[in-house]
């Protein structure tokens, strides 16, 4: 064999190789126009405040892991690969990923541990806790949900089951009927897409002018959320004879929550949440 084909054949190789790294590279790529929404940032900020409550350290965002998130919950809900036997830790065959029907009896876990390696330029595993539910989902009330059932808890905290794992980092997706949270052990070095919208406007009880913006970087203290103004309202007006004085209203999307009171630091709305009376205890902070 000539020095000049051994040259030529070893040319063509390196060009093959290359262009199969650069289409794994492109097919792994996030896409350029992805943000999160405000419920998944919601819920991100939900599960840390939680976590902080127990002693847990506060995990990161993974744009790569949340990817992941949002992918499968669109593929849950447009081609529901959880029906029969499936659970909801299933895929379907309709997206650039391996399909798999994940079960308690036939499961293949590295199915589900593997699909960030599938979906994006994360290398490592990816642990999912996922749920459906049946009303259109609102994410003020999935943590609450979440916080009294102990399964879910444990590995949000990584007790009994989970308490060889160490969660770095989390990924959020969040639809109209399904929720789904991915955790990884090692932290994720794609840089954080935008928020999607980060407008909101402050309506308060005495039918002011609303404000022209939320103003970024602030800790809410959320009691409640309601379908109707008239509702919020109506709460509202108790809420500040019983003594929150500063309380108002966010609206966005539809939904109106009260706040209690807003802050410029996390640690200020965790003491003030921390010495909330009894009724209110169940409040959460929530940043925009």
């Amino acid at each position: 064999m000539s020095k000049y084909f051994v040259h030529t054949y070893t040319f063509l190789l390196s060009v093959v190789f290359l262009l199969l790294s650069l289409k794994a590279t492109s097919q792994n790529k996030i896409p350029e126009n992805y943000c999160f929404s405000l419920d998944e940032m919601n819920l991100f900020h939900q599960i840390n405040s939680l976590r902080s409550t127990y002693g847990k350290p506060k995990l990161k965002l993974s744009a790569s892991l949340s990817y992941v998130a949002r992918t499968h919950v669109n593929d849950l809900q447009n081609n529901r690969p959880d029906t029969s036997i499936c659970g909801l830790s299933s895929w379907s065959d309709k997206g650039n990923w391996k399909a798999c029907c994940y079960n308690t009896y036939v499961f293949d876990k590295e199915c589900m541990w593997g699909k960030p390696k599938e979906i994006t330029s994360y290398p490592y595993r990816g642990y999912e806790l996922v749920m459906y539910f049946e009303e259109h989902l609102i994410s003020d009330s999935i943590i609450k949900i979440w916080s009294g059932a102990r399964k879910v808890l444990d590995m949000l905290l990584t007790r009994e089951d989970y308490q060889q794992k160490k969660w770095v980092c989390v990924g959020i997706g969040i639809n109209e009927h399904y929720a789904s949270v991915w955790f990884g052990q090692r932290a994720d070095r794609v840089a954080l897409p935008s928020v999607c919208d980060t407008t909101a406007t402050a309506v308060y009880a005495d039918d002011r002018m609303p404000v022209d913006t939320i103003s970024r970087g602030y800790f809410y203290l959320i009691f409640g959320s309601f379908d109707q103004m008239k509702d919020a309202k109506d709460a509202l007006k108790q809420i500040k004879k019983n003594g929150f004085s500063e309380a108002g209203i966010l609206t966005k999307d539809g939904r109106y929550r009260i706040y209690l009171g807003k802050f410029d630091h996390i640690k200020a709305a965790t003491f003030a949440k921390q010495n909330l009376p009894g009724t209110y205890k169940e409040s959460w902070i929530l940043k925009y």
